[in-house]
């Protein structure tokens, strides 16, 4: 007798995590998109450093924390929000 075993798993599990590879970069795109714009240098001192977003100017906190009446809510919550969608979206993506 012979067992021909087909693994469709790896495959597919392969597919999505690959999805995942770039999403560092599009959450990164999505804080500078939805940081408030005054002199432009919040935008331009936010940086990727490997999976991490980094705000590096000394008003970062007030500003993710609403101070800024462009974005009420800051920039985390809505970044979440985003990786949120954008897992859930690769995850049901066939």
């Amino acid at each position: 007798m012979t067992v021909k075993v087909n693994n469709r798993i790896t495959p597919s599990v392969n597919r999505i995590t690959a999805r995942f590879d770039v999403l560092p970069k599009d959450a990164h795109d999505h804080w500078k998109k939805i940081t408030p714009i005054r002199s432009g240098n919040a935008r331009k001192r936010t940086r990727l450093q490997g999976s991490k977003i980094k705000a590096d100017y000394n008003y970062a906190v007030p500003l993710d924390k609403g101070w800024s009446k462009q974005a009420p809510q800051g920039m985390s919550k809505p970044t979440l929000d985003y990786i949120k969608k954008r897992v859930a979206k690769h995850i049901l993506r066939k």
